[in-house]
């Protein structure tokens, strides 16, 4: 192998795999053996694919050698989020215990299109019990353990897409695919110091795909870049005739789009409750961003963000689980406060939920009335780094702290992609978002693009992991 290939960008890394310096068995081996080796430390990995990961490098080589080159994904390892249906004999456990023995003989179509693209899966992920949705509140929420953050240990990687995060970070994995219903590609993408993009609703497939929230569910890639996100993205978009929700229009990544000339806006009150290192970091970000853009303030109308999605978040995520809430099985489940947090769940009113879906479509309007003069909405991806693994998450101040680009993105079905912005005194990495309108991702990836331009944050990768 000419180098050590395990934190490149993927452009990089994809084109020494087509020009032969890199062999797609080899490169698949070097992170089967850091899946094996290294996942078990960070509490990332529930299944490691080597079978299916061997014989589709073993393919891929095969292929190149004939002079078949797929794009950008070919050859390249990666691993997907355990909500998310693989074949070929793999559990897909949804992070919970009573699932660990789940199996289904088909491929969720995000699978499928990556598989067609010349990508080789490596590894099912850990990720949060039912990806949050019974309501836990602290990190061991999870039957593979606490997920670990490689920058430390002892804190955690935010959730749900708890593993994908940590395996991108860790160099377990080249990209990873996540799931975000309310913050949970974002969340690990600021714990882990890497790129996560949230794509609009509807921008790619979710069948195949553990359901919480039917109208708030979306995938998307943890990358080491935005340039990263980006190409990923083009290979899984599109529309699905199994997924109805999916929309028609297509995504083409315009990797040549200027990085420059950008009107950003920074929302009112999104820095409310940010910790100190937090906004330093941020507004650090925004003097940097000055160079390629004109940034102003703008102050979203005053409406009930959080209450609207979390009703309906709530509501949804009963129906999508009742049978399992009704057998009493959420008892098996990890987190004590998830034994009954889904019972919470089904005192939602049916008047309740149908008036967070009117006053959704009232939301969706003056938000985008709103950002309708921007390129993008600017925000800190999180509100603080990293907490302990032990500490619960949400007793914290900064826990209840309004959250207005979550509540408004995910209701809204917005788009938004977070870059690592620096790291706090403790060596933790923090991010920035830019949030856009919907179906432009290609604009949110060319600010994000020209940001990662302007430093050097990105470059930087857990110390102790870093190849000799």
């Amino acid at each position: 192998m000419a180098r050590n290939p395990v934190f490149m960008p993927l452009r990089e890394l994809s084109g020494l795999v087509r020009a032969g310096q890199i062999s797609p068995v080899e490169l698949t081996e070097t992170f089967l053996h850091r899946l094996e080796n290294l996942g078990p430390k960070y509490n990332a990995v529930v299944t490691v694919t080597r079978k299916r990961a061997t014989e589709q490098a073993r393919s891929a080589e095969k292929e190149m050698g004939a002079g078949q080159y797929r794009g950008p994904l070919h050859g390249i390892p990666y691993g997907v989020k355990d909500l998310l249906a693989a074949s070929g004999g793999s559990p897909t456990t949804w992070g919970a215990a009573p699932f660990r023995n789940q199996i289904f003989d088909y491929d969720a179509t995000v699978v499928k299109k990556l598989e067609d693209a010349g990508a080789i899966l490596a590894a099912k992920l850990a990720m949060i019990e039912l990806a949050g949705g019974m309501g836990y509140r602290q990190p061991n929420a999870s039957f593979t353990g606490p997920p670990r953050n490689p920058w430390n240990p002892q804190t955690w990687t935010g959730g749900s897409s708890s593993g994908s995060g940590a395996a991108v970070s860790a160099g377990l994995v080249t990209f990873a695919i996540g799931s975000e219903t309310w913050g949970s590609i974002l969340s690990p993408a600021n714990n882990c110091g890497v790129a996560g993009l949230r794509p609009t609703y509807g921008r790619v497939s979710r069948f195949g795909a553990m359901a919480l929230c039917w109208t708030l569910d979306k995938l998307g890639p943890l990358c080491l870049t935005a340039d990263d996100c980006g190409l990923v993205l083009e290979v899984i978009a599109g529309a699905d005739p199994n997924d109805p929700t999916t929309s028609d229009q297509p995504f083409k990544y315009d990797a040549d789009a200027p990085e420059d000339g950008f009107k950003l806006a920074v929302p009112k009150g999104v820095t409310e409750g940010v910790e100190d290192e937090v906004l330093s970091n941020f507004e650090a970000a925004v003097k940097a961003l000055e160079r390629v853009a004109t940034i102003e303030e703008i102050e979203f109308p005053d409406l009930p963000y959080e209450a609207i999605t979390r009703t309906i978040l709530n509501a949804e995520s009963a129906s999508a689980f009742e049978d399992f809430i009704e057998s009493g099985r959420a008892s098996e489940l990890t987190a004590p406060e998830d034994h009954y947090g889904p019972y919470a769940r089904t005192a939602v009113l049916a008047k309740d939920y149908l008036r967070a879906l009117r006053l959704r479509g009232v939301m969706a309007k003056a938000v985008d009335k709103t950002m309708f003069p921007y390129d993008a909405a600017v925000a800190p991806t999180r509100r603080s780094a990293a907490s302990p693994i032990n500490e619960e998450f949400r007793r914290t101040a900064l826990g209840t702290a309004r959250d207005i680009m979550g509540a408004a993105g995910n209701g809204a079905g917005l788009p938004s992609i977070s870059v690592p912005n620096g790291f706090t005194d403790s060596g933790l990495p923090t991010g920035i978002q830019f949030m856009g309108r919907a179906y432009d991702e290609n604009t949110i990836l060319a600010v994000a693009r020209a940001y990662q331009s302007l430093t050097k944050w990105h470059l930087r990768h857990p110390p102790d992991l870093i190849p000799e």
